[in-house]
């Protein structure tokens, strides 16, 4: 007989007779006590939404959650089917109310008789206000760090250009800000177009409580790259051929858009064209490059025009030799005279 219950398979086939048994045990407790009723239970709802109820066409009502938390105990089976089904509602009832701060208690509808019920917050502490509607410009805003370094935002538009912001009058007169903020990634370098939300805040930069329309605008960003208009002053280098007198050198246009990082333009006073004047040989225009500046990446002309007045020497021969013969001709003029 020792034999037989030191035996493991014994031992298994005992185990499990146990277990089924307090299974079976269990289960019919709990059926037993399900219907008698005797099983009580707690548990809480979460978030379940509060409805309002007022003059929600010429008033506004601040300070209401928009759910709350329900503890229910009762017995098992009804905890169990008003969580399940949720067919209860919790409200509050303002119609009666006259504008100004009021606090007032939660009510409930269709929970059974037999669940004990607490909502959390029992009571609220609300203010009706006059409902106003007004038009307010929108702002559109972007973190210029998000531009490449050699761009820049040259300008935003927001369309619409305006919204409707609908809420109580105290709320309404403390409005300061209504933006519609762009967002990207590093680097923008291009203009773009995005669809972005309406914020209204006041002037401490707290979101206030409105009703928007629309509450989603589109904003048009202008992206272009960075770039200042310098004056070109002109670097002779070489010498003029033999004969050859320049008398005047003027740099057309007197000015050249170079492009380029903030940092690297913003030290630059001008930029330099280097005039050949070996390549001058008489009055003209001549066309010379520009002289890329150090940080920059590029000119808004890389060629531009010269225009030089020349005085050869020949020029000046020919004129001293009608100068003699004038003079000459005015001593031969005179002796036949006398």
């Amino acid at each position: 007989m020792d034999k037989l219950f030191d035996s493991p398979w014994m031992l298994r086939i005992a185990s499990l007779l146990l277990a089924g048994l307090l299974f079976f045990y269990i289960q019919t407790e709990a059926n037993r006590q399900n219907e008698n009723g005797t099983s009580n239970e707690t548990d809480v709802i979460t978030n379940v939404p509060l409805e309002v109820y007022y003059d929600d066409e010429n008033l506004f009502v601040t300070g209401v959650p928009e759910t709350v938390d329900v503890k229910i105990s009762g017995p098992t089976p009804i905890v169990l089917k008003t969580k399940l089904e949720k067919d209860f509602k919790v409200f509050v009832d303002l119609n009666s109310l006259l504008i100004g701060e009021h606090s007032v208690t939660i009510q409930q509808e269709n929970f059974s008789e037999k669940l004990e019920v607490a909502i959390e917050p029992r009571t609220i502490n609300i203010e009706i206000e006059e409902k106003i509607t007004e038009e307010f410009r929108v702002e559109p805003e972007m973190n210029n760090r998000l531009v490449a370094e050699d761009h820049f935002v040259k300008g935003m538009k927001a369309e619409p250009g305006r919204v409707s912001i609908t809420g109580a009058k105290s709320v309404i007169d403390s409005i300061s800000y209504v933006k519609a903020t762009v967002t990207g990634e590093k680097g923008l370098n291009k203009s773009f177009e995005q669809e972005t939300t309406v914020k209204v805040l006041d002037r401490d930069l707290n979101k206030l409580d409105v009703r928007i329309n629309p509450e989603k605008i589109k904003v048009q960003v202008e992206i272009n790259e960075y770039s200042r208009e310098l004056p070109l002053t002109i670097k002779e280098i070489g010498e003029a051929n033999e004969g050859v007198t320049i008398e005047k050198l003027i740099v057309e246009p007197s000015k050249i858009a170079v492009f380029g990082t903030k940092a690297s333009l913003d030290v630059l006073d001008h930029v330099e064209v280097e005039v050949d004047l070996a390549k001058i040989t008489e009055s003209g225009s001549y066309e010379f490059e520009v002289a890329m500046p150090t940080g920059a990446t590029k000119l808004s002309k890389n060629k531009i025009m010269i225009h030089a007045t020349v005085i050869s020497e020949q020029v000046n021969i020919e004129e001293s030799t009608d100068s003699q013969v004038d003079a000459d001709t005015n001593v031969d003029e005179a002796e036949g005279n006398n």
